[in-house]
């Protein structure tokens, strides 16, 4: 039996059929500082509420899963020190032992599917990183997708990744990737890239219509839906690459690898970029929650 906990907000939506999206929580234990963290994510969720939809944030504490934070647990998890991150080969380890972890893009797809969520709204997915032809290093995000039946809401994949190979990898395990009022795959902090998206839908009900689709066919897995960061926010890319490509060079000569690696990338860009990563980065993910809301909305 699965020590499940939802909040009072969540299991009062799910009681009354009100639409849901689920939410990570590395952005919380992993992403920013306290109290930065705590404020991002509360405005995120208030962002779901306002678009007519109820948040979710899914965490582990004290061996527990949680569906959805109160106030005073959120704030708590904010300011924890030691969390570990989750993703789909150590939740289960994490829950059996007692333990605390945020859930990562895999970890809260599994909680979200498990609790009966449908959509979920993160700012940027894993993928395969730089130099896996040697490494190896491919997120277990990608194989998430092809498994469990969740519409994943996000930027695309984290700009510090091989964003050709990423894609390549989610059409080979036949994960659906459209981009929402585009024709090219948004790359996190700057709204297009060179990759032509494999689809393209101008709507959120579009998009419900063909989660309920893939359902109907049988077809395991999820969908990934790029949303583009908004105008006003992107850092465009001829300013990053520069930027990542020191960030990169710095993690190899410090020999920084495994789960190590994105932390010190995006924290050394936020260094360089004077926090303007960070800025983009909560700006994104406010947006992705906007859709992510409709589309829940449109699948009641």
């Amino acid at each position: 039996m699965i020590p499940l906990h939802y909040a009072p907000e969540v299991e009062a939506a799910k009681a009354a059929g009100q639409p849901i999206v689920a939410l990570e929580s590395t952005i919380i234990t992993h992403g920013m500082p306290y109290p930065q963290n705590v404020e991002t994510a509360r405005e995120v969720e208030q962002t779901i509420r306002d678009n007519g939809a109820v948040p979710a944030t899914i965490a582990v504490i004290a061996g527990k899963l949680h569906i959805g934070l109160t106030d005073a647990e959120l704030d708590t998890l904010g300011q924890a020190s030691n969390v570990a991150k989750l993703s789909r080969a150590d939740m289960a380890a994490c829950i059996a032992t007692g333990g605390t972890g945020a859930t990562t893009v895999a970890a809260t797809m599994i909680a979200a599917r498990y609790a009966g969520i449908e959509v979920f709204a993160t700012g940027g997915i894993g993928g395969v990183h730089r130099g896996a032809e040697l490494s190896f290093d491919i997120s277990a995000d990608l194989q998430e997708l092809s498994q469990t039946a969740v519409t994943v809401v996000a930027a695309g994949a984290k700009a510090i990744l091989d964003l050709p190979k990423t894609l390549e990898v989610l059409e080979t395990l036949g994960v659906p990737v459209i981009a929402y009022g585009q024709d090219t795959l948004p790359a996190f902090w700057s709204r297009e890239s060179d990759l032509a998206a494999p689809l393209r839908m101008d709507d959120a009900a579009s998009i419900a219509k063909a989660h309920r689709m893939r359902a109907a066919l049988g077809v395991p897995g999820g969908q990934l839906i790029a949303n583009p960061i908004p105008v006003e926010a992107e850092i465009a890319s001829s300013t990053l690459s520069p930027i990542i490509e020191q960030a990169l060079a710095e993690a190899a000569s410090q020999g920084i690898d495994g789960k190590s690696v994105t932390p010190f990338l995006l924290g050394r860009i936020f260094e360089l970029t004077e926090g303007a990563s960070l800025t983009a980065n909560i700006a994104l993910v406010l947006n992705n929650a906007r859709l992510a809301a409709q589309i829940a909305r449109n699948l009641i």
